[in-house]
């Protein structure tokens, strides 16, 4: 499976999964971010934001709800849909499959079958801009949305930076 996992990030685009390696050193707390990631101000604005959203992560992990009620699903949705809505306006993650492979890696598999719901709440935010708005939602397929069930299987493969050699 963790081939198939470093198969679906190959396939994304370079800025996507430069954006992933950034969110999950943040996350992860592996190195300094900025040393690592800012190239501008605006760079460093987006770390920062970064680090302060996803300090809530470890809260979020372990007050995931349940599938089958609703105890606790408005405090975590709308966390959640707030974080992943700073991501979006980044504009650097150009779908759903990107957002996927990058939350189920900072939530954990359990948070599967809220990733959709959180996805188009943030994306159809005004903060999203209405053109980028427009691709985001139509990047959730059908299946997706609709899905019957989640593999509770935890991803295998975490990518991160690795320099060029000299």
């Amino acid at each position: 499976m963790t081939i198939s996992e470093m198969r679906e990030f190959a396939g994304f685009a370079a800025h996507e999964q430069e954006f992933i390696e950034r969110s999950l050193d943040i996350a992860m707390g592996r190195g300094d971010a900025f040393k690592s990631w800012s190239r501008c101000a605006d760079d460093q604005r987006a770390i920062r934001g970064q680090y302060i959203a996803y300090r809530e992560l470890r809260q979020m992990r372990d007050a995931i709800p349940a599938d089958s009620g609703f105890e606790g699903i408005d405090r975590f949705i709308g966390t959640l849909a707030r974080i992943s809505a700073q991501d979006l306006a980044q504009e650097q993650l150009d779908g759903f499959s990107a957002y996927r492979f990058l939350y189920e890696r900072l939530l954990g598999a359990a948070a599967r079958p809220f990733l959709p719901a959180a996805f188009c709440a943030a994306a159809a935010l005004p903060q999203i801009r209405p053109e980028r708005r427009k691709q985001l939602l139509q990047s959730l397929s059908e299946s997706a949305a609709t899905a019957p069930g989640w593999s509770k299987r935890e991803p295998g493969f975490y990518p991160e930076k690795v320099e060029a050699a000299a």
